[in-house]
């Protein structure tokens, strides 16, 4: 029965995994750069950032999403710049990588108002493998024997290229954005089917940044945040809090096919190295098969360079998450 997960799991659990048609990162901001190009460099600092998700962990479903990304802002161009690479291997049959670069200019519009307008260009691969997949004329209903398949499975990887525009504002303790991504509908089959095309998403995201207590460096980060593809809706509201050296977290997330999850998780800081981890689990669901750990998130955000700020620029720190 093992060997029919594969299968089992893209007919009854894919469509929750992917939000819309690919995989939901969720509201951390160590991914966030892949979601909107206009808070590329948008700390200053040159930053690399690294993540490793397991997705439904102990269900041996073999779901695995690995990010890194690099950004700094330059003055040179008078904006951010960063390169990102995502890979999420899914199930053992289907493998999505991704990458891409991205560009934020940085203008001042009032006295205490800044905007970031931000664009992105990017590939995307989906591959396909049934080494491991079993159909049904591989079964001997008697005897269980696995016999050579006479169906041959056609379907081949493809590469699609894509782009995507974002704007970033700054007013004194608040921050937020809005980006659309794949804007130009990429398509993966060859059928040119509207169905199969990989559909706009728009993100909405805005976060605080109040002391709590100046001295000790205590401080409260109110995040949100509002996804749609397609007929999918997801979002999520929930807070940082935040010391110079740790930080806990804890959002509360719904999506439009019934499902309500909480994130909590943590950060270290040590030096320039910010340590982080999050957990994901189902409270409730419109659907009985949903499992009750979605998934483990760790990994590190680095600073690089210290960058020249003393220019008439804005920067932020990410709520560390």
């Amino acid at each position: 029965m093992i060997r029919y997960f594969p299968i089992l799991f893209l007919i009854l659990f894919l469509p929750d995994l992917l939000a819309g048609q690919e995989t939901s990162y969720g509201p951390g901001y160590q991914q966030m750069i892949l979601n909107n190009p206009a808070l590329s460099g948008i700390e200053g600092d040159a930053k690399l950032r690294l993540s490793y998700m397991n997705h439904y962990p102990g269900k041996n479903y073999n779901l695995h999403s690995v990010y890194a990304s690099a950004d700094s802002y330059f003055s040179g161009i008078h904006g951010g710049a960063g390169i990102w690479f995502s890979d999420d291997y899914l199930g053992g049959i289907i493998n999505d990588t991704r990458g891409g670069i991205s560009y934020a200019y940085f203008m001042q519009a009032g006295e205490d108002l800044y905007i970031n307008a931000g664009l992105s260009a990017s590939f995307y691969y989906r591959g396909y493998s049934f080494g491991k997949a079993v159909l049904p004329d591989q079964i001997d209903p008697l005897g269980g024997v696995i016999f050579p398949s006479g169906q041959a499975l056609g379907i081949t990887g493809k590469t699609v290229f894509d782009i995507g525009a974002g704007f970033v504002f700054i007013a004194g303790k608040m921050s937020g954005g809005i980006a659309v991504n794949h804007l130009a509908e990429p398509d993966f089959s060859e059928s040119g089917f509207v169905s199969k095309r990989l559909r706009r998403k728009v993100l909405l995201h805005i976060a605080g940044d109040y002391d709590l207590n100046t001295e000790s460096g205590l401080k409260i980060r109110p995040v949100a945040l509002m996804e749609l593809q397609g007929s999918f809706l997801s979002g999520g509201t929930g807070a940082v809090i935040e010391s110079r050296t740790l930080s806990a977290n804890i959002v509360i997330l719904a999506n439009s096919e019934e499902a309500v999850d909480m994130q909590t998780g943590f950060s270290l800081q040590t030096g320039k190295i910010v340590i982080f981890y999050n957990y994901r689990f189902n409270i409730a669901s419109g659907s009985s098969l949903m499992p009750f750990s979605l998934l483990h998130q760790t990994g590190l955000a680095l600073s690089l360079n210290n960058v020249d700020k003393r220019k008439s620029i804005k920067t932020i720190n990410f709520p560390k998450m």
